[in-house]
């Protein structure tokens, strides 16, 4: 039986709005992401029609992640015209090899500091390291990005948002040695409990997207009920990781509630008290949303 890629259908409406603070809405999706590849050929939707969906069920924002210099420039610009899009930008894990390898490493990290200036990017990232696709042999590039990264967020005041994908040990030390910034956020959390602890120590930030409703997860199940509720906060990664009970179909910041009812559930509290605190949470890391002012078409 062939596999449904069209989108769910909407979900119920939260009462207290919510921030999804980690997704991808550029046209084609990111070649990075790999968590999961099932949704590659997925339905492809208008970022605007996929906002309005958000905007439909208390979703009232998105941070939009540049994962390339492409994409990061395509973020920045659609976040400068849209007031429901703020956006991050860099160079991803998994591409810094690719781009050392073609001599572009240091131009590429140039573009990004320039990126990083504009009002309505107001984050750095993701990016971080990934020993899980990425060889032995790309890591110093991997190391060499993340480090650049982490100053260029100092630089500008920006959150830095952490992809960590087997390298949870390596990342913290990167952290402590190059000296974190004062906002930093694990995008798409996937440590433990004992993490979660190190995390709270530092006033790092964990962002919880639908793995953590998957049901081998209990890892990132028992790291939410240790997490302090002011470093929480939530996101889709879309169009990956889609949450249960939906999983195989397409993601998009629509389907927020659904992972947000689950923490919230897990953890045993209301959902819009839960909502009312990521929402400040949220805040707090990027700033507003209507902030700035907006470009018109």
């Amino acid at each position: 039986m062939p596999k449904d890629l069209s989108y769910p259908p909407l979900p119920e409406p939260l009462v207290v709005g919510v921030y999804d603070n980690h997704t991808h809405l550029d046209p084609p999706p990111p070649s990075t992401a790999s968590e999961s590849d099932e949704n590659v050929d997925h339905e492809v939707l208008d970022y605007r029609e996929q906002l309005d969906r958000a905007s439909s069920v208390g979703v009232r924002g998105v941070v939009q992640v540049g994962t390339d210099l492409e994409s990061s420039i395509w973020s920045a610009e659609q976040a400068a015209r849209e007031p429901r899009m703020l956006a991050a930008v860099s160079i991803h894990p998994n591409e810094a090899p690719r781009y050392e390898r073609a001599g572009e490493l240091d131009d590429a990290l140039t573009a990004i500091a320039e990126l990083a200036t504009r009002p309505r990017v107001r984050a750095v990232g993701e990016t971080g390291l990934d020993f899980f696709r990425t060889p032995e042999e790309g890591r110093a590039a991997q190391l060499r990005s993340f480090e650049a990264h982490i100053e260029i967020a100092k630089a500008n005041g920006l959150a830095l948002q952490i992809h960590d994908r087997d390298a949870h040990d390596v990342v913290i030390q990167t952290l402590r040695r190059v000296g974190a910034p004062e906002k930093t956020v694990f995008h798409c959390y996937s440590g433990d409990a004992a993490m979660a602890r190190v995390c709270a120590e530092n006033g790092w930030y964990m962002s919880f997207a639908g793995t953590v409703t998957f049901k081998n997860a209990e890892n990132l199940r028992e790291a939410l009920e240790v997490a302090p509720r002011r470093l929480l906060l939530v996101e889709t990664d879309a169009p990956y990781l889609t949450p249960t009970p939906l999983r195989g179909r397409p993601n998009a910041p629509y389907l927020l509630p659904y992972t947000l009812r689950f923490m919230a559930n897990h953890l045993g509290t209301d959902v819009s008290m839960l909502a009312a605190q990521i929402s400040s949470n949220t805040e707090l890391v990027y700033g507003s949303w209507d902030s700035e002012p907006v470009i018109a078409e």
